[in-house]
């Protein structure tokens, strides 16, 4: 059995986008670019004008477990492809012979809360190999297999609904692990188009 920490990574962006977002923006106002991108974007975002930000899409690959990815993919106007438990078979060579799971957040390894919890995953582990071992099909076996099951999903939003999802997502009433990945999804986006998430306020960790 394997553990794996949730994380973050970014993979595309529209082409152009602060670019695009601004045409967008100054079709509605008939103005002229003054070659500012980031400027005018924060002006749009001062004045409320969010509407122009769907203009722009983000994609990223996020990895945790399967409790946070049915909360994550309540949330609409995204685009979700994710692994399939149905299709996956966890006993073959490519996923090591193993299911993966996450920890769940708040148990601390040294204590024995974490090896009742990894005594039962290792339970788990056996009962789901063995139900294919002796001839059912991955779309039978995983009815056994745990909510923090490692899964990875592929996620595509507009700019406004990364900025909905990180605002509701990333504050101290939400699930500390989907609030961790909301806080990671932030940092991407701050980091390459700090613009995006201008004026965004989110709770600190």
């Amino acid at each position: 059995m394997k553990i794996n920490k949730q994380h973050v990574e970014w993979v595309s962006e529209t082409n152009n986008i602060l670019h695009t977002i601004e045409d967008a923006g100054r079709v509605c106002y008939k103005s002229v670019s003054t070659g500012n991108h980031e400027e005018f974007i924060r002006r749009l975002i001062d004045a409320g004008h969010l509407s122009v930000l769907e203009h722009g899409n983000i994609t990223m690959r996020i990895v945790t477990d399967r409790g946070i990815s049915h909360e994550w993919v309540r949330h609409r106007l995204c685009a979700y492809s994710q692994e399939s438990t149905r299709y996956c078979n966890y006993s073959k060579g490519k996923f090591g012979n193993e299911i993966t799971v996450v920890p769940p957040s708040g148990i601390d390894k040294t204590t024995k809360a974490y090896d009742i919890w990894f005594g039962c995953m290792q339970n788990i582990e056996k009962v789901y190999i063995g139900l294919l071992d002796v001839g059912y099909k991955p779309e039978i076996a995983r009815s056994v297999l745990p909510t923090c099951l490692k899964t990875e999903f592929f996620v595509t939003a507009n700019i406004r609904q990364w900025r909905y999802m990180i605002g509701i997502r990333a504050n101290k009433k939400a699930h500390p692990m989907i609030r961790e990945l909301m806080h990671l999804a932030h940092k991407e986006i701050e980091k390459r188009y700090p613009v995006l998430v201008y004026n965004l306020s989110i709770d600190e960790k």
